[in-house]
């Protein structure tokens, strides 16, 4: 797949978009508005569904598959992405990856507007360095190899480093699942985020591999005829179940303007190194890409770290020790305001580790 640059008549490259390339920018900028507003919406729904049920889905409760704006929110990630698939068969990863950000700044406007929910400076300025550092990565990050088959793609997820990704994401989404969500996951935002995360490494893998089958069908080579095209298939199913399922959990527990960037920032940060582990893409770079992308990681951990940290900080710090953004009383939500409204959110104390 051609980059964002084209290729001159003496052999050099300059600057410019091809059509293609405009398509998939458009396609990825309206998949970030719709998969942004679609968190919120989904949490309208949960809150909805929290106030007419005693069991919430942060405590394994369904009732908000009975509420029709919960359903909205579904369809609009789900149209989000689709548009986000489309996107990375008419543009490259480089260009398509980073604009994922802009969903993190679209349902923290909405999460201001609609759900009064507040986030402190420090909040703010690690929402900044994740979106800061995921840029630095994806920017970094080696084009995309050509591949003339799903079979070569199969060849690649069986090689053993590969593989022994998937063994330790298995476990490690086991124990989280079995272990620690029943402890922790109710006071720990990393534990439902964490499951999303992991398996959500996994999932991209499988719908590049469907994305590149689809590609080549419609171009004329039809890869359905073979078992891995459809294998992929079941696991990006069964991945987008779980993923569907623990995300849930998180919105319902947690404040949006946390759980946005946080899984952002996991989910962007996994992916990019199974798909280094799968396509090894580092062997195709110099030390100077390599530390380049282990400073955006670095950076990526600062933010994250800030954004758990924000939450022990006490609602109410004074003027003079605390910033927030001059619209914040709209952005408010208060353990008054959450019994006034019969909605189980968390408060910034429940956020806390237990002693």
């Amino acid at each position: 797949m051609e980059s964002s640059s084209a290729r001159g008549g003496d052999g050099r490259w300059y600057i410019g978009m091809s059509a293609d390339n405009i398509k998939g920018l458009m396609l990825s900028l309206s998949s970030s508005l719709f998969i942004g507003a679609s968190f919120i919406i989904k949490k309208k729904g949960l809150k909805k569904a929290a106030a007419s049920s005693a069991l919430r889905a942060g405590v394994g409760g369904y009732s908000y598959l009975y509420e029709p704006i919960w359903w909205v929110g579904m369809i609009t990630m789900v149209v989000g992405e689709v548009a986000n698939f489309a996107a990375y068969a008419f543009a490259p990863a480089i260009l398509v990856t980073p604009l994922g950000a802009l969903s993190i700044i679209i349902s923290a406007i909405l999460a201001r507007v609609m759900l009064r929910e507040k986030l402190h400076i420090f909040g703010i300025l690690g929402c900044i360095l994740c979106v800061v550092g995921s840029i630095i990565i994806v920017l970094h990050a080696p084009a995309e190899r050509e591949i003339e088959s799903v079979t070569k793609v199969w060849d690649l997820a069986t090689e053993p480093a590969f593989i022994c990704y998937v063994a330790v994401v298995l476990v490690v989404v086991a124990i989280l699942v079995f272990r620690v969500v029943p402890l922790y996951g109710q006071t720990h935002v990393m534990v439902y985020i964490g499951v999303c995360s992991l398996v959500g490494s996994i999932s991209v893998m499988s719908v590049k591999a469907l994305g590149i089958a689809l590609k080549l069908t419609f171009g004329g080579m039809n890869q359905l005829i073979y078992p891995q095209t459809w294998a992929f298939t079941l696991v990006v199913f069964s991945c987008i179940i779980t993923q569907m399922n623990y995300l849930n959990k998180a919105l319902d527990t947690f404040n949006t303007a946390v759980v946005s960037p946080i899984y952002y920032t996991m989910f962007t940060s996994l992916t990019i190194l199974a798909s280094v582990i799968m396509f090894k893409d580092w062997d195709r770079q110099n030390p100077t890409q390599i530390v380049t992308e282990t400073c955006g990681f670095v950076t990526i951990l600062s933010g994250t770290f800030l954004l758990h940290k924000t939450k022990d900080m006490a609602d109410g710090l004074s003027a003079s020790s605390s910033f927030r953004l001059p619209t914040s009383s709209a952005f408010r939500f208060s353990k008054q305001t959450d019994e006034n409204e019969g909605t189980p959110l968390r408060s910034s104390e429940s956020f806390r580790s237990p002693p």
